[in-house]
């Protein structure tokens, strides 16, 4: 058998879309990587249907964002209904979120995955090798990672500076690093049926749940022609077309072509550490969620996008190993808070099935009456990022933590989203003109500091700004407040300690650039 060696600075294991999302985000800040998937061709069964506006921005960020919004349509949001398909609470979501997209989009993750694969074959940065089966993660101390796989032509090792596990829910990076499940109390089997039909299906522009204890069941629109349920498993199944019937036409014959019914198991899981060494774990071989607040996919893409530009900086730019560390210690609680806000939504959209669900679709039905309720719901799921090295909260709804919403910038006649004229740097925006100690830390984070007031976007900005009492705030490179600088102040205070983190010191010089092995560089004066 033959073996070969090699060294690259990142591999990453599967190519599912976290797995690629993290690839092209590497490649944008000139991270070289190497996807290893055992698969030779894309999976072409849909499964993932549902994104929100932040992961819509996220993909935007990896470059596939006009690309995706061609094949995805926004939703309105979530319905309630009992057992008679009565409706009890409707929560909508609006097309203009916060992101900058539409709150909730449909999608087919085949056609996902067709155009980030198309994506990455268009970055000399990314190297997808399929049929590729990993045999072995190992690492000795602070040396690399070793990568070991098997393909048609024999076995192969790569030497990497650090591994993304984005394997799955049977994960082998997971095992290879010696994380374990965290059992988060929900197991329920469904079956999720897949259907193509132009029949007149009864349904609106987002998702239904009926509440039902003897039939608990999902529906949802996913594209013209395209629709999918799941419904809770009974002990004898009865035939697609039997379950499906209440949402079609009486007595439908016409066209109905069943594209995928299977069975899952849903759990929610949490994986009891994310890293070991250089080896992190995204997605599924980190967290397993219900599937009743359709965060599945999103809550993967999000810990791509806070661990890509942390890795980078420490690749690239010299970062402290330290700023690693905040990839687990900000994604888990997160991660956690979703997954229990899912198992809180199935327990009681479904009425669960043990003695309490009788009292739980009381309390729903009592809930939905409550003024205000709807409208609360639809709002943003994601909770703000809790205080640490990297997010510095001094009240307790500050902006710290919280996302810059993105709206449309006007430059030179064209209209630009924001993050699009920001790039992939430190940025921080003020309500007036920087003062000569805020573009002398931006400068040295090699960033900008930019007043909002000649942005040429629609008061969106500053008004959140007003709102949140700032004058002033440090937004990291995946667009989260790092810092405020409260009205009436003058500047951030105490960066020393993020910015060790960052391997840079506050200079009122601008940084050199230079170019290294074809990798932009950044250092101060």
């Amino acid at each position: 058998m033959s073996r070969t060696e090699q060294h690259v600075p990142v591999v990453v294991v599967g190519a599912g879309p976290v797995g690629v999302t993290s690839a092209l985000l590497l490649a944008r800040r000139g991270v070289r990587s190497v996807i290893l998937e055992r698969h030779r061709d894309l999976y072409p069964l849909p499964r993932a249907v549902a994104t929100d506006d932040e992961v819509r921005r996220i993909l935007q960020a990896a470059g596939v964002g006009e690309e995706f919004a061609a094949i995805a349509r926004p939703a309105g949001g979530l319905r309630l209904l009992d057992a008679r398909h009565r409706l009890m609470a409707e929560f909508r979501r609006t097309e203009h979120g916060h992101h900058g997209y539409p709150q909730t989009s449909m999608f087919d993750q085949p056609e996902l995955e067709r155009l980030l694969r198309d994506a990455l074959s268009g970055r000399p940065e990314c190297e997808l090798r399929a049929g590729a089966e990993v045999v072995a993660v190992e690492q000795d101390g602070d040396g690399p990672v070793r990568v070991t796989y098997r393909d048609d032509e024999g076995e192969h090792l790569l030497r990497a500076d650090a591994v993304l596990g984005c394997d799955g829910a049977n994960s082998l990076t997971r095992d290879a690093i010696g994380a374990v499940w965290e059992d988060l109390r929900f197991e329920e089997c469904w079956t999720v049926v897949d259907v193509r039909t132009k029949a007149d299906v009864r349904c609106w522009e987002g998702v239904d749940q009926v509440c039902d204890p003897h039939r608990p069941a999902t529906f949802m629109r996913v594209g013209e022609d395209r629709y999918r349920w799941e419904f809770r498993l009974k002990d004898t199944e009865e035939p697609v077309r039997e379950l499906v019937a209440p949402w079609l036409p009486p007595s439908y014959s016409g066209d109905f072509e069943v594209v995928r019914q299977a069975q899952y198991t849903f759990r929610a899981r949490i994986a009891d550490r994310w890293r070991g060494g250089r080896v992190f774990l995204l997605g599924d071989a980190a967290h397993l969620t219900p599937p009743f607040i359709g965060q599945g996919l999103c809550l993967g893409l999000r810990d791509a996008h806070n661990l890509t530009w942390k890795l980078a900086r420490v690749l690239v730019q010299g970062g402290d190993e330290r700023l690693l560390e905040t990839y687990e210690s900000e994604r888990k609680p997160h991660a956690r808070h979703m997954i229990r806000l899912a198992v809180a939504m199935g327990w009681a959209m479904t009425g669960g099935q043990d003695g309490a669900a009788a009292v739980r679709r009381r309390l729903l039905a009592a809930a939905c009456r409550i003024p205000g309720l709807a409208s609360a719901a639809g709002r943003d799921l994601s909770p703000p990022l809790t205080a640490g090295p990297l997010v510095r909260r001094r009240i307790r709804r500050g902006l710290a933590g919280t996302h810059c919403p993105q709206p449309w910038i006007i430059r030179d006649g064209r209209r630009t989203r924001l993050d699009e004229l920001l790039g992939n740097s430190f940025t921080i925006l003020t309500t007036a003109e920087p003062c000569p100690s805020l573009n002398a830390l931006a400068h040295a984070i090699g960033g900008r500091a930019i007043p909002v007031t000649g942005l040429g976007d629609d008061g969106t900005l500053a008004a959140w700004l007003r709102a949140g009492r700032a004058d002033a705030v440090l937004l990291r490179p995946d667009r989260v407040v790092m810092d405020v600088v409260p009205a009436g102040g003058r500047d951030f205070t105490d960066t020393t300690a993020w910015a060790a983190l960052l391997h840079t010191t506050r200079s009122p010089h601008p940084p050199r650039r230079t170019v290294e092995n074809g990798l932009l560089r950044s250092a101060t004066r």
